[in-house]
């Protein structure tokens, strides 16, 4: 099971939706996508995926959003629980694409980086 979790205004996370469908999935794995602007993830759900990331939590967070100014997320002071809540109280915060395959996953930007999950 291949799961993308999919920001269709974004044309990276389309660009990683078409590479998966047209060039990587050679063995036709089944394909969940989620639109996580419509079905935020949980803190749970966040922490498992950050684990599967390996990267620190603020690497799944996109600086560039309004919010993240706003809600001072930049402070080196706030804990990874108040990171993961703030993504999930604004789910435009996750980075975008995220894809996960055998309990590996990477963030598709470029959208190029999901080839690893097919390696």
């Amino acid at each position: 099971m291949i799961t993308i979790y999919h920001n269709p205004r974004c044309s990276k996370s389309r660009g990683a939706c078409e590479l998966i469908a047209d060039t990587y999935n050679v063995a036709n794995e089944p394909v969940e996508v989620v639109e996580y602007l419509k079905q935020p993830l949980s803190v749970e759900q966040l922490k498992a995926l950050n684990v599967m990331l390996d990267c620190p939590v603020r690497e799944m967070l996109r600086d560039t959003e309004a919010e993240y100014k706003h809600l001072g997320l930049n402070s080196a002071e706030l804990s990874d629980d108040q990171l993961y809540e703030a993504i999930e109280k604004h789910p435009i915060l996750m980075q975008r694409p995220i894809v996960v395959r055998n309990g590996r996953a990477v963030i598709g930007r470029p959208p190029e980086n999901v080839k690893v999950l097919f390696d």
